[in-house]
């Protein structure tokens, strides 16, 4: 059974362990992802025992605009509707903001399409930096 929790606290091994299944390189820096889960307003997470399966996370202004960065959900775990339950979860958290924003990879716009957000008409995503994914 799947436990969702809103929690900054996570171990380097599970946040890298995560992130690796997906194939994100960030996983490569699991004491970075540790300070940056401490640091972000909004981390939600999903949990099968004591292995993390799921997350989301976002930076928000307060009261206007919040940011998603992260959704990741194992892909030993995908298909069970851990995705939708964890963007809900969001929506619901950020329902009196003005605006929720993500980039999305275009792979996954079906996805974050049925989950009600839109694709932008005149914009496109900028970057200065960015992880090899």
């Amino acid at each position: 059974m799947i436990e969702y929790r809103d929690t900054h606290e996570f171990s380097p091994e599970q946040l890298q362990r995560l992130f690796r299944s997906v194939g994100w390189s960030s996983g490569e820096f699991p004491d970075k992802l540790v300070i940056a889960m401490g640091n972000y307003e909004t981390v939600l997470s999903a949990w099968d025992g004591d292995d993390l399966v799921g997350m989301v996370c976002a930076m928000d202004d307060g009261i206007m605009t919040a940011y998603v960065h992260y959704v990741l959900v194992d892909p030993d775990h995908q298909g069970m509707g851990i995705g939708g339950h964890l963007i809900g979860m969001l929506k619901e958290r950020y329902s009196d903001y003005l605006r929720i924003v993500l980039i999305a990879y275009d792979t996954e716009l079906g996805f974050y399409e049925h989950m009600g957000f839109e694709r932008g008409k005149d914009e496109s995503p900028c970057f200065i930096t960015s992880l090899w994914t």
